[in-house]
């Protein structure tokens, strides 16, 4: 069920219409859940109740912000105290459902920049297992001094694996993947992915890479971004 809600912007009030949250984020477990998404870390979380999926009111908005920014402080600490098995924090806006693929990794990148700018402010420590330079090919973003990357999910991608009902940004932990290395584990969850890709698009991921190979910075849209692609994102922590 919808209700109408109302938000102040300079002075003006604007009447927005917000889904429920609790069906909003129903949504996304539902679609991950279906038996061709290819992704078996997000299935692996979903299925043990480590995936946590929050909702926001729109990509294009601060309005969400302060309280995504909360999440992942909590995840972070989450994860220090507890740091066996896969997690994800997925946030789920109800719109815009529209958009490009250009113009959602600008919304994405916003968002994300926003964040970034929080996790500052508040005098967090950049993880010093990566880089602030989204130009390095050890570049990872840090929220609440945890090293995380973005899976970037919109109705509008142009790969299947990367369509969803609404735009959705997933963060995982960097260091639960490093873990898996450890373990020898992680090569074959990656070729699992791969598979499981290519069986619904047709052919690999060209963006796919390890990290240390390419700055991640790239994947995260999920666009397939042109070879002098320069990332939109400057840590205020960098150097």
């Amino acid at each position: 069920m919808s209700h109408e809600v109302t938000q102040t912007v300079r002075g003006l009030s604007k009447p927005l219409i917000t889904l429920d949250n609790s069906a909003l984020e129903a949504s996304l477990r539902s679609h991950i859940a279906e038996p061709d998404f290819p992704c078996v870390g997000a299935k692996s979380a979903l299925a043990k109740g480590t995936l946590r999926v929050i909702s926001g009111w729109s990509l294009t908005s601060a309005w969400d912000d302060l309280k995504i920014h909360e999440a992942l402080m909590d995840w972070s600490e989450e994860f220090r105290k507890d740091p066996a098995g896969l997690r994800s924090l997925a946030v789920v806006f109800e719109g815009p459902t529209d958009v490009s693929e250009s113009d959602f990794e600008r919304l994405m990148w916003e968002r994300i920049q926003s964040l970034a700018d929080k996790d500052d402010w508040l005098g967090q420590p950049y993880d010093p297992k990566v880089s602030t330079n989204p130009e390095d090919p050890h570049f990872s973003l840090s929220f609440g001094g945890q090293a995380y990357f973005v899976v970037g999910l919109h109705p509008n991608a142009s790969r299947p694996a990367r369509r969803t009902p609404h735009p959705t940004l997933v963060f995982n932990l960097h260091e639960q993947f490093e873990t898996l290395r450890n373990q020898n584990r992680y090569e074959r969850m990656r070729e699992r992915i791969i598979e499981r890709d290519v069986a619904l698009s047709g052919s690999a991921n060209p963006m796919l890479a390890r990290h240390g190979e390419m700055s991640e910075a790239r994947q995260y849209s999920g666009r397939e971004v042109e070879g002098d692609w320069q990332c939109p994102f400057s840590d205020p922590r960098g150097s």
